[in-house]
């Protein structure tokens, strides 16, 4: 007879089917991780080439493992798609353009305009209003107001697209004072309005860069008297920075292209607001 513990009855315990598969399975995966313990498998990738699986997917959402595997094969990796499915950064819904991209994409047929404030010499508020084309950072409109509404705003869009060069797209925030009358105005011109989102000026880099270097070239330099010396001094800057302002962006040049001057005449200066800055031309 099989010797029996004197206590088995108590050692006993029942488990349901599924337990015992699971030990079986389990069990299997021991046995083989035991029996290719001293073989090598895969080789290992290297840790660059997950990272710039990571860069592909991540700067290309809408790219899928097979054209970043392809991608990689130009740029002589040679791995798996299956590798490349496994370490591919996932996007858990339709990818967005980012506003980089939205911009560049639009940068022919966009404008953008912004308001700011600068204090006259009696300490009074004056409402500066911009409008800018995207295209080549050119200055369309630049007014001067103590009382700034949504009718004269819009009347200002108006001033500011008065021919058939109209945008299909103005760039603005979420302003108040772009009211019911503005934005009626605006659509009914056949412009798009693209609003950024509370507190993101990043969304609007343009205008606002534009009005960073207004106020850095410009304003922070004079006392504005009132209404019309602040108008006129604004005007006299807006034509020196479409005209003659180099711009990093436009390799260079100014909004408005100059063509180059070659040649061993003089160079005359011609100052623009009192000297502020000044203009360069070779004479004849």
């Amino acid at each position: 007879m099989w010797p029996f513990h004197k206590d088995w009855k108590n050692q006993l315990f029942i488990v349901k089917p599924e337990t015992v598969i699971r030990w079986h399975r389990q069990g299997f995966r021991y046995y083989w991780r035991w029996k290719s313990r001293s073989k090598r498998g895969r080789p290992p990738i290297p840790m660059k080439l997950i990272w710039l699986i990571k860069r592909l997917s991540r700067e290309n959402p809408l790219w899928g493992a097979p054209r970043i595997e392809k991608g990689l094969t130009l740029l002589g990796h040679q791995i798996a798609e299956t590798s490349v499915s496994k370490y591919m950064i996932r996007f858990r819904k339709d990818p967005s353009p980012s506003w980089r991209a939205f911009l560049s994409n639009h940068m022919m047929v966009a404008a953008a305009c912004d308001f700011f404030v600068v204090p006259t010499l009696t300490l009074k508020m004056l409402y500066c209003f911009v409008v800018l084309s995207h295209d080549r950072r050119r200055i369309l409109h630049i007014n001067v107001t103590t009382n700034s509404t949504a009718r004269w705003t819009a009347h200002q869009i108006q001033q500011a697209f008065p021919g058939t060069a109209i945008p299909t797209y103005l760039h603005r925030d979420g302003d108040g004072i772009y009211g019911e009358v503005f934005r009626e105005a605006v659509t009914a011109m056949g412009i798009d309005h693209v609003v950024s989102a509370r507190r993101s000026p990043w969304q609007n880099p343009f205008v606002e860069r534009l009005i960073g270097t207004i106020r850095r070239e410009c304003t922070n330099h004079i006392i504005a008297l009132g209404e019309a010396h602040l108008l006129q001094v604004l005007r006299e800057y807006a034509e020196y920075y479409n005209n003659h302002r180099p711009h990093q962006s436009l390799a260079g040049n100014s909004p408005i292209p100059r063509c180059i001057e070659c040649g061993d005449g003089d160079i005359l200066s011609t100052p623009v607001l009192g000297g502020l800055h000044h203009t360069y031309r070779r004479s004849a």
